[in-house]
């Protein structure tokens, strides 16, 4: 049921836990940084982690950018391939609700911004999730409705783009709750994690699934997997 890959974080097989620090550079399968800020960030494999879960990805803010310029922001992202998107018929009238849950913590608490985005990043759908005490696991959930309008892969392509937003420029930041034509990674006036020296963020637990309901996030096999995320 869950469209994700290596939601719980157990598969590091480029880094091995060793942290990274480059745009674009996959900190565990899967998951990728997306760095177009002039913050310097120390992203690895962590153990801490929610009931239920023993690893996360955390990101360290080692130099704070505090003014993001056209087109700059700081993110985690998977990419879904399309083939595993398919049966969710966005794009046409039949397009199914998903919901995406997860298990967050930061240094930092308020209003978070992330999105969905299709392939060339010509629609995307902003949301918001809020964490109200610091360093402490919370879970979130958020539903949304698919959609109906714009072009979405269902091949061997980027089906769907999550992203969460650690710090977003204006031009890439959008109002929360709505599909629009617009390149969005985020929400507008969300906490910008980059920005603050030495905040660190983590997640774990990611799971997105068809349906308005949130369930018990699907532990798969280790072996499964892997096989997976090869």
């Amino acid at each position: 049921k869950n469209r994700i890959i290596n939601g719980n974080m157990v598969i590091d097989q480029r880094n091995a836990g060793a942290a990274v620090t480059a745009s674009g550079t996959y900190v565990v399968d899967r998951f990728a940084v997306a760095n177009s800020s002039d913050g310097g960030i120390s992203v690895q494999q962590d153990s801490s982690a929610p009931a239920g879960f023993v690893k996360s990805i955390k990101y360290t803010i080692t130099t704070a950018d505090g003014t993001l310029a056209t087109g700059q922001r700081l993110g985690c992202q998977q990419k879904i391939e399309g083939y595993n998107i398919a049966d969710l018929g966005w794009g046409t009238a039949d397009a199914k609700s998903i919901t995406l849950s997860f298990w967050v913590r930061s240094s930092l608490t308020g209003t978070f911004g992330s999105s969905l985005r299709n392939s060339d990043n010509s629609r995307s759908y902003p949301f918001t999730y809020s964490i109200s005490t610091a360093d402490t696991w919370e879970q979130k959930s958020v539903t949304i409705a698919g959609d109906t309008s714009g072009t979405w892969l269902t091949t061997n392509g980027v089906g769907i783009r999550l992203e969460f937003g650690l710090g977003t420029s204006s031009d890439m930041s959008g109002t929360a709750g709505a599909w629009v034509s617009a390149n969005y990674a985020s929400v507008t006036g969300a906490v910008s994690v980059v920005g603050t020296l030495n905040a660190t963020w983590y997640i774990t637990g990611v799971q997105l699934e068809a349906g308005s309901t949130a369930t018990e996030f699907e532990h798969r096999p280790y072996g499964t997997e892997l096989s997976l995320c090869q």
